[in-house]
């Protein structure tokens, strides 16, 4: 109904109760049928005027009374009283007397009728219009006050799939207590036999304070049945409006890392980027397009996206432009290759950039493998030309991102990944810029990670396909890896390597098995398949080798590895032969040096 409509009608339903309910009380208190008197007429007409008076004045019409509750009490509550108080005022002033006992009888009767009118149409409402037959069972984790509030918006939202029938919850005190009418049914070992009992579609875990590992725990749960598992949105994203409450996301893979991100310090990253310049290599990158939304909300005077491919820098510089359009942010697209020296000196003298993030590398382990002059080329020679453009043209920090696999490297991408890191410790003992590297595992979701190739097979059927049962890695979210790499530069000295405490490594059919889960299939559908390990891979990864350990963390979940020697000759020279040589040369050479299996002379060792 539109408002004039809605308005008429709550009108004329409060005039017929408010003068049924005094005549009615005549009848009652004096048993008479003679209940037409000038002292009960006039006394209707008071109240009737007064009632809609008050109901104006506390917006009793213009509530949504499907919606009804102790708010709405009150404000019926007001106005019925205060409409008696002025009729008993009028009832002394008139006839010289107040019928008390006329006034009580007519205002319990306007409380319950009016009130009752109201949320009579809320429970009409709540049982035959919204109970719809075609609404999936709904089992909600959590009956804090984030799981009633999810119970509530399911229950008022007439276009919501959802139906909750029951909570669970380990606080032993709620259980066989109804909140909202949904009892709660259990506590977190119950999932797998309630779901079954009640034919439960749906899970949806309403615990905004889970720990990840306490997250993994219920999941692990909820895998054992067939319900589809949902999780309450995060709760900045509520607070700011983002989503609502009843817009619950998928669990994703990220939340079962099973421990908790690393926190900023806000403070001394806003010192690095707030009000500067910085450049990013590899701004088109999964990882290096991270690292420009997260320093883009440190409002830079200016940021640089270097890249190589111009599809990529044009994307994320359109995003980033959307995104902080309210901001002063200049931010400025190079398309550049790291190979060509001049250009890389030309674009630190033209931008002095005070802090350069170098994220740009070739990183798809088989493919360097069947490529190793690429990877001298992109991942060693690019990073030199970028690092000597930043020492000549005196920029203050250049952060360049390594990996785990640069620890005792089986590949031609780990090894030119190792060598990259001799030559920047050996920049910041040469030079006045503060040279760092920021090491770290695998990015959950990145180019060229397990996850977008195992989604892909889930999705086409399976089978999932992993090279070996006991391979592990560690893992860290896109978002976690780049705050790790602000982070760092914020830290640096110069000529550290930065590490993650990267918690407890995960088996990839562990991962490939949680996400056959979060698709909502079984793996006896998709199957898994095992391929054996290809040219280049390790059953596990190291962050740090035995000999780079520090075991004191300088900053919480951060380590700092030791120096190791620099082999800055065997660098230089495979370089200056690296292209009359075949690949299987490229690739044992740059292992040996990588793993220190030549010995160097001379030998350059530098302390950080």
């Amino acid at each position: 109904m539109t408002y004039r409509q809605r308005l008429s009608l709550l009108i004329l339903i409060d005039s017929c109760i408010v003068l049924t309910a005094i005549f009615f009380s005549r009848f009652l208190v004096n048993a008479t049928f003679n209940v037409i008197t000038f002292s009960i007429v006039l006394s209707s007409l008071v109240i009737l005027l007064s009632h809609h008076f008050f109901s104006f004045l506390f917006h009793l019409y213009k509530k949504a009374w499907e919606y009804a509750s102790v708010g709405e009490v009150i404000s019926i509550l007001k106005a019925v009283t205060f409409s008696i108080l002025v009729a008993a005022f009028v009832q002394q002033l008139v006839i010289y007397e107040i019928q008390f006992r006329l006034l009580a009888v007519t205002w319990l009767l306007n409380m319950s009728l009016i009130g009752g009118s109201r949320f009579g149409w809320r429970m009409f409402r709540d049982l035959y219009l919204i109970r719809a037959d075609n609404k999936k069972r709904t089992l909600i984790v959590g009956a804090g006050s984030a799981g009633a509030m999810v119970a509530r918006q399911l229950n008022k939202n007439n276009e919501a799939e959802l139906l909750p029938v029951g909570f669970i919850d380990d606080d032993e005190k709620k259980h066989k207590l109804d909140i909202l009418g949904i009892p709660v049914i259990g506590g977190i070992v119950d999932i797998e036999a309630r779901v079954k009992e009640l034919e439960i579609e749906n899970i949806v875990i309403a615990i905004p304070s889970l720990s990840k590992k306490e997250l993994n725990t219920i999941f692990l749960e909820c895998a054992k049945t067939k319900a589809k598992t949902q999780i309450l949105p995060l709760l900045e994203d509520l607070m700011t409006g983002k989503v609502l409450v009843n817009q619950f996301r998928d669990v994703q893979v990220e939340d079962l890392l099973g421990r908790e991100p690393v926190e900023l310090d806000i403070e001394s990253i806003s010192e690095n980027i707030t009000n500067k310049v910085v450049l990013v290599t590899g701004a088109g990158g999964s990882i290096g397009s991270e690292i420009c939304r997260q320093i883009s909300g440190f409002n830079p005077r200016q940021l640089v996206l270097l890249g190589h491919g111009e599809n990529s820098i044009y994307s994320i510089e359109m995003e980033l432009k959307e995104t902080f359009k309210h901001s002063l942010i200049e931010f400025v697209p190079v398309i550049a290759d790291l190979q060509d020296e001049k250009k890389m000196l030309h674009v630190m003298s033209t931008y002095q950039p005070d802090t350069v993030y170098h994220a740009a590398a070739h990183k798809h382990v088989p493919l360097m493998e069947a490529n190793p002059e690429e990877a001298v080329k992109n991942n060693l020679i690019g990073t030199m030309n970028t690092a000597k453009a930043a020492s000549w043209n005196g920029i203050k920090t250049f952060v360049m991102i390594s990996t785990d696999k640069a620890v005792n490297p089986t590949s031609v991408m780990g090894a030119t990944k190792r060598l990259s890191e001799m030559f920047i410790q050996y920049m910041d003992s040469e030079s006045e810029t503060k040279f760092v590297t920021v090491r770290f595992g695998n990015v959950l979701g990145s180019r060229g990670s397990v996850i977008p190739l195992f989604k892909r097979q889930i999705e086409k059927g399976g089978p999932v396909t992993v090279t070996h049962p006991e391979m592990i890695r560690y893992f860290m979210t896109i978002p976690e890896a780049s705050r790790l790499v602000l982070q760092a530069g914020s830290l640096a000295k110069g000529g550290e390597i930065f590490v993650l405490d990267m918690g407890e490594p995960v088996k990839i059919v562990d991962l490939a098995k949680n996400l056959i889960k979060l698709s909502g299939n079984s793996i006896e559908e998709i199957g898994i398949e095992f391929t054996g390990m290809r040219p280049g891979e390790k059953l596990f990864e190291e962050l740090l080798k035995e000999d780079e350990v520090h075991e004191q963390q300088i900053y919480p979940k951060i380590y700092i590895g030791k120096t190791s020697e620099l082999l800055l000759k065997e660098i230089e020279d495979i370089i200056s032969t690296y292209s009359n040589l075949d690949k299987e040369e490229i690739r044992a050479r740059l292992l040996a040096i990588a793993n220190h299996k030549v010995i160097p002379e001379p030998r350059l060792s530098v302390s950080v």
